[in-house]
């Protein structure tokens, strides 16, 4: 990524400064933080930041401790990096000294309320004051629309993912554990040239394919049986996310309609889908073929959702909030029927809406025409 786009993006956040009522903004979470300086370190648990951002119309400083202060100083694009050696909370002091703010816009999704707390004390003792502004979507509204640099490495992403899933379909045979299958995708992902996986595979045969976030188990996989497989890489922090819903031998005639009627819908949505269009008018595309076949009650969520440098990101593609789908967003189109006790069937693609509708990401190309 450029230091052109960087500067940029950093540009188009201080234009929000106005609106927002701030004279600086706290940025934590981890995604938000690489999008703005492309400083890679991810967070190890929810009590524990590699760092922090802070911004102000003029200056931008990039807030870490002695562990990540040599790698923040080689990735971090047009900031200062600051080392604390005594706790985020205990330099803020400092900070606030550099900024000269008076309204901290700070990440109110992310900000653990004990940070929040000694954060609060710490602005209220400052002189002069400094209030804390709660904001919300502020740099993951930014991140929906990717440039040509993020689409490249997402297609690059999506292209490894559906080979590697290619080469796992092909290895598939009645006998195996899911567990073991699932390690072996991880396996293959981390032999590419990639950061790892987007996140741990999903492999659910027979009864277990009825939860859509199956845990891989021990369980043996059957022939005749749908085996959801849900998989994703990462390239340059960037995600990919897919799924085929595979069968070893001859599927009854219940699943090949499942199977058909989710293709039908995946399908159908795909073609339909135009920027402009609300998200609701588009999982309502999907959920009505679905619902028509009276499978309403067994497709439990939405759409679809947004992918980027985290796998699940706005816009939700859902039934609850309706957003307006711009051109240059990437999301998933991934409808499913899941049946308790018998076995689901899910399809997910990626896709980049265009002026003229949604082109598919992902190159995999195991379906079947039930």
């Amino acid at each position: 990524m450029s230091q052109f786009m960087f500067e940029n993006r950093l540009s188009s956040l201080r234009n929000k400064f106005d609106i927002l009522g701030v004279d600086a903004v706290w940025i934590i979470q981890p995604e938000n933080r690489r999008y703005l300086s492309s400083f890679k370190a991810a967070d190890g648990q929810l009590n524990e930041s590699s760092g922090s951002l802070f911004i102000t119309l003029e200056k931008a400083f990039l807030l870490t401790d002695s562990r990540y202060t040599i790698q923040a100083q080689e990735e971090a694009v047009g900031f200062e990096v600051i080392t604390h050696k005594e706790g985020l909370t205990n330099a803020l002091s400092h900070i606030l000294d550099l900024l000269n703010a008076r309204r901290l816009g700070f990440e109110g999704g992310y900000l653990i309320w004990d940070i929040y707390q000694k954060a609060t004390e710490k602005t209220s003792q400052h002189s002069p004051p400094v209030e804390l502004i709660p904001l919300a979507g502020l740099v993951e509204e930014m991140r929906e629309i990717k440039e040509p640099e993020e689409l490249e490495v997402l297609s690059r992403s999506a292209q490894l993912m559906g080979d590697v899933l290619a080469r796992i379909i092909e290895e598939l045979r009645p006998g195996l554990l899911e567990r073991d299958v699932a390690w072996r995708i991880e396996t293959l992902i981390r032999e590419m040239d990639t950061d790892g996986v987007a996140f741990p595979p999903i492999v659910a045969s027979g009864p277990n394919s009825a939860l859509p976030h199956a845990i891989p188990t021990d369980r043996i996989i059957g022939e005749d049986e749908p085996i959801i497989l849900d998989v994703g890489s990462k390239v340059d922090g960037y995600c990919s996310d897919m799924t085929r819903t595979i069968f070893l031998g001859s599927p009854p005639s219940y699943f090949r309609e499942i199977y058909h009627i989710i293709r039908e819908a995946q399908v159908s949505a795909i073609e339909s889908i135009r920027p402009g269009m609300k998200t609701t008018e588009a999982d309502s595309i999907a959920r009505d073929i679905i619902k028509k076949a009276g499978f309403s009650d067994f497709f439990s969520h939405s759409l679809g959702h947004g992918i980027g440098l985290a796998t699940h990101e706005t816009p939700a593609v859902g039934p609850l909030k309706p957003v307006v789908l711009k051109e240059g967003m990437v999301f998933t189109i991934e409808p499913g029927i899941y049946i308790p006790g018998k076995g689901g069937v899910r399809l997910e693609e990626m896709v980049i809406l265009e002026k003229d509708g949604a082109r598919v990401l992902t190159t995999n190309k195991n379906f079947y025409s039930f």
